[in-house]
C-alpha cells in the first residue's frame, strides 16, 4: 500500500469485547480514500464488528478510529454518530428493508430522517437510484415482493441515495446466485467509479475480492494479519494468509499447529 496515500479513516490499537470474548485484540488498519478495501478471515475474527464501530452500531473499548480529524472511539452516545452516519453509509447483509414500507419509501426514509430537501428533490433523488441499481420500475414494491438479489439491490439504493463519502459492505453477495453475484460486483465497481467514494467490504467470496479490491486486510483472532493487495496476500509467505485465500485447507492446518 502507497505510504503517501490519504487516508479516509484509520483504525489504531482498536479493542472490543463482549463479557469474556475479545473480539478485536488491537486493531490497525488504514482505508484508503477513494478505494475499495475487502476485509477477510474466518468466522468470529471480529470483521463485521469493525466495520460496524465506524458508524456506532458497536462501540470500541480502547484505541483510536480517526475520522476526518475526529476519533470516533471517543463517542459514547448514537447521537453523535448522527453526522457521521449522513457521511458513512452501511448495506446490511440482509438489506435491512423495512417491510411495511415501499421500496420506494425504504430509499427515502434516510433523506426523511436526515436530510431538508423538498419531497420534490427526494422523489428526483430516489428514482435516479433506483435507476442507478437497474430497478427503475420497483419504486411501488414491497419488500416481499422482491427476490434475494433485488434486495440486495435495494438496499444498495438506500445507502448511496445520500451520495455518501464511504460504503460499508456486509457479505453483500452472501446467498446469491452467480448472476445476481455479478450484477452487485458491477453495482460496486461502478458505483466507486461514478461517486467516487471510498468502501469497506467484509467478504468471503475470493472471486468477488479479487474483482473488486484495492487493498484487502486478513484478519485472525481480532487482528489485522496482513494486508496487501489481493496478489500478495495470496502469494503470502504466512501459511494461514496463504491457506485462506486459496480455500487450502491443508496450508490452514499446518499454519494453525504452528501457533
Amino acid at each position: 500500500m502507497d505510504p503517501k496515500s490519504i487516508l479516509a479513516a484509520e483504525f489504531k490499537s482498536v479493542t472490543k469485547r463482549f463479557g469474556k470474548q475479545l473480539v478485536c485484540q488491537g486493531v490497525d488498519l488504514p482505508i484508503r480514500k477513494g478505494k475499495v478495501l475487502s476485509i477477510l478471515g474466518p468466522s468470529g475474527c471480529g470483521k463485521t464488528v469493525t466495520m460496524k464501530m465506524l458508524i456506532g452500531l458497536e462501540f470500541p473499548d480502547s484505541g483510536s478510529i480517526i475520522f476526518d480529524n475526529m476519533d470516533l472511539a471517543s463517542f459514547d452516545s448514537e447521537d453523535q454518530f448522527l453526522p457521521v452516519r449522513r457521511r458513512i453509509s452501511m448495506v446490511f447483509q440482509g438489506a435491512a428493508l423495512f417491510d411495511s414500507m415501499t421500496v420506494f419509501d425504504n430509499i427515502a426514509y434516510p433523506l426523511r430522517e436526515e436530510m431538508n430537501i423538498e419531497e420534490s428533490e427526494i422523489e428526483d433523488r430516489v428514482n435516479q437510484t433506483l435507476a442507478m441499481v437497474g430497478l427503475p420500475d420497483a419504486f411501488q414494491k414491497m419488500p416481499s415482493e422482491l427476490s434475494g438479489g433485488m434486495k440486495k439491490r435495494i438496499g444498495l439504493a438506500r445507502a448511496i441515495v445520500t451520495n455518501p463519502e464511504m460504503i460499508l459492505y456486509d457479505e453483500p453477495t452472501t446467498g446469491l446466485d452467480p448472476i445476481n453475484t455479478r450484477r452487485i460486483v458491477d453495482l460496486i465497481l461502478t458505483l466507486q467509479a461514478h461517486l467516487s467514494c471510498t468502501s469497506v467490504v467484509v467478504a468471503h467470496d475470493m472471486h468477488v475480492v479479487e474483482l473488486i479490491s484495492d487493498d484487502v486486510a486478513f484478519m485472525y483472532g481480532g487482528k489485522v494479519r496482513q494486508m496487501g493487495s489481493f496478489l500478495d496476500l495470496k502469494n503470502s509467505e504466512d501459511a494461514m494468509v496463504r491457506g485462506f485465500i486459496r480455500g487450502d485447507p491443508t496450508l490452514l492446518l499446518t499454519a494453525q499447529g504452528s501457533l
